[in-house]
């Protein structure tokens, strides 16, 4: 491997959407670092992890990877740390530990990011952890360069750095891995109400000595109600989108049937795939975590399309084709009156045919544009730090919990007897 001082490119272009160009200096050591942990397998991995599942199926221009995901944050996290250490000097020896944390906090994704986690109950921090330690390139590079880095990367995760700057820069209420998303997710969507004044964020941030944490300069709290304004209408518009919601039942039907006809040996998976179908998939080896991406798992689906067993070929055909199950708003309903209408379709399927479990079900959604999660925001006012929800109505309306209610079901069950039905 070459020294760190001196990488095989002295410099590193990554030419991004939203941030310009992003530059790797390899003659700085710390960049250096950052050039070798992104070209190892289980990075160059992300590559083939869609940032928002199977969201482009809603949003057709949603298909981003946690690839670029992560060079985002890595940009954002410099520009913020440096811009807030250069009047500190007792920060910059923590310098490349927010680096490395912020470009390393999505490498334990699976297939399809969060639905990954949602289908078959993976924990993507926990296989965060164990890629940072059980990966042997990346364990490499981090012990190379200094034996107690990954400890204190791994205190930033864990949110107990002593310094809570450093963890507060990528998990926090206002870090730069949300920063990116809000703006990378906006983009690709093209939901142009999420659009972001990265800039005025930035210079509102401050390091305050006494505590030791991340700060907002009072000045600053219109662009960060903004930041959570487009939060909120993100989660409401484009992450629990009822499409979104659609394929995500449709895709854990197919994955809960194959898992079903697997132990009968009516299923054939590869030893990968198998592995996700019949053992914990936080407990699998890391050469079969790894190997699954978005394309090993689409590749079943598709051959899943010829399976003899209806059902499952039927699910994965659907997925497939975008012919995904209708959603009905019932949030309106009280949780009584949406069992009985779930009942009623449930019978009504299977009179028709259908598997009713798999084809109709409530999906539920509850979504808050701020909470206190690790005590919020501050702001550095005259009167020393304050929560920003204390000071802004705004925020303070944001603090409120939205549930929403679907009925899903598909386009072969008259909504207009089924209604009507229920009524009576």
């Amino acid at each position: 491997m070459q020294s760190w001082q001196e990488p095989r490119n002295r410099e590193r272009i990554y030419h991004d959407p939203l941030h310009g160009a992003i530059v790797l200096n390899g003659r700085d050591p710390a960049e250096a670092l950052l050039i070798h942990l992104i070209d190892t397998p289980a990075f160059q991995r992300l590559r083939r992890i869609r940032q928002l599942g199977p969201a482009s199926l809603t949003f057709h221009g949603a298909e981003t990877s946690r690839f670029t995901h992560s060079l985002g944050v890595l940009e954002i996290a410099r520009r913020a740390f440096d811009r807030v250490a250069k009047d500190y000097a007792q920060l910059q020896s923590y310098r490349v530990v927010v680096l490395c944390a912020a470009l390393l906090h999505d490498i334990g994704h699976g297939p399809f990011s969060h639905t990954c986690e949602e289908i078959f109950g993976c924990d993507h921090e926990h296989w965060t952890k164990r890629i940072l330690i059980e990966s042997e390139p990346i364990r490499e590079c981090l012990d190379r360069f200094d034996p107690d880095l990954l400890p204190q990367i791994q205190q930033v995760h864990r949110k107990q750095h002593p310094v809570p700057l450093v963890w507060q820069l990528v998990t926090s209420q206002l870090d730069c891995d949300r920063i990116d998303y809000l703006m990378r997710d906006s983009y690709f969507s093209g939901a142009s109400y999420g659009r972001l004044d990265l800039d005025r964020i930035l210079l509102a941030l401050r390091f305050e000595p006494v505590t030791q944490q991340m700060v907002v300069a009072q000045k600053g709290m219109a662009a960060i109600e903004h930041y959570l304004l487009v939060r909120h209408f993100m989660y409401a518009q484009v992450y629990n989108h009822s499409k979104n919601l659609a394929a995500t039942w449709i895709l854990s039907g197919a994955f809960r049937r194959a898992k079903e006809l697997l132990p009968q040996g009516k299923l054939w998976a590869d030893p990968n795939m198998a592995a996700w179908l019949s053992e914990d998939c936080n407990e699998i080896s890391l050469q079969q975590y790894l190997a699954a991406d978005d394309g090993v798992f689409l590749y079943h689906l598709q051959q899943w399309q010829s399976a003899d067993d209806p059902l499952l070929a039927d699910l994965c055909r659907r997925f497939v084709d975008r012919d995904l199950l209708k959603a009905w708003d019932i949030s309106r309903l009280g949780d009584s009156k949406q069992q009985a209408l779930l009942q009623e379709a449930r019978q009504k399927l299977d009179y028709l045919g259908f598997a009713p479990d798999y084809y109709a079900g409530i999906c539920k959604t509850v979504s808050r544009g701020y909470t206190l999660y690790q005590k919020g925001i501050n702001l550095l006012t005259d009167s020393g730090l304050q929560e920003i929800s204390e000071r802004s109505p705004l925020v303070r309306t944001l603090t409120q919990p939205w549930q929403r209610s679907w009925l899903l079901y598909p386009r072969q069950l008259n909504l207009g007897e089924l209604v009507q039905s229920v009524s009576s």
